[in-house]
């Protein structure tokens, strides 16, 4: 790997599986309404997006609706839905590698920042991570790009070149090249390998390990 030296992390769908969590409480949502959706893989697209997209563009609710359903949503999530939750295999044994080789790791989320700190907390991975920047309850500061741009203002005196951004859908890979940093796509979470490709990330890797192999410059060439 290029000498990168500030790594971000997406959280959905990279750092951990929140499917169960987050598309209940889009299920729970959607019932205020009297919309029924019981299949849960179709509501796969909320994992990643902010919900003020999401329910727009999926649901066509205006923005009225479109607040009352991220209420409904958080009633629940906070609740539960958060901890609905799994750190996928091998993701707390990558952390520790790179935080003993001195890589400065960030979590780049649009969760809202406090659900995301709580998250990482329970899980126990919150040490490895010296900032953790996401969206806020208000809804600014949603799209990936801002957040990105938000956390290289926050390391001034670093060049873009020591950034990369890791992620799952193509939100991450477009903030990533709207910040001019560099990025790896990750298949395994909830991005289609045809989304992440579409705009040329630097890599994409189909596992945590391969992922390990990358950022630790074994990979076989």
């Amino acid at each position: 790997m290029k000498n990168y030296k500030i790594i971000l992390f997406d959280l959905d769908g990279t750092l951990s599986d929140p499917k169960a969590g987050i598309t209940k409480s889009v299920q729970y949502a959607l019932r205020k309404f009297n919309i029924e959706e019981p299949d849960l893989d179709q509501l796969e697209c909320f994992i990643g997006p902010p919900l003020q997209v999401s329910f727009t563009e999926f649901y066509h609710f205006n923005a009225e609706q479109t607040a009352s359903a991220i209420r409904y949503y958080r009633e629940r999530f906070k609740e539960k839905g958060m901890f609905e939750n799994e750190i996928y295999p091998g993701i707390p044994e990558l952390l520790k590698s790179l935080k003993e080789q001195k890589y400065t790791l960030v979590v780049a989320t649009s969760k809202p920042t406090v659900f995301s700190e709580e998250i990482l907390r329970y899980f126990k991975i919150d040490q490895y991570f010296e900032l953790v920047v996401g969206s806020n309850l208000d809804g600014t500061r949603s799209s990936k790009t801002e957040i990105i741009e938000y956390i290289l203002n926050q390391y001034s005196t670093h060049p873009r070149e020591d950034f990369i951004m890791i992620g799952d859908r193509e939100h991450d890979m477009i903030g990533a090249k709207n910040t001019g940093i560099a990025s790896i796509g990750v298949s395994y979470g909830f991005g289609s390998l045809q989304e992440l490709s579409a705009h040329q990330p630097d890599d994409i890797v189909s596992s945590v390990s391969e992922l390990k192999e990358v950022l630790m410059g074994t990979k076989a060439k």
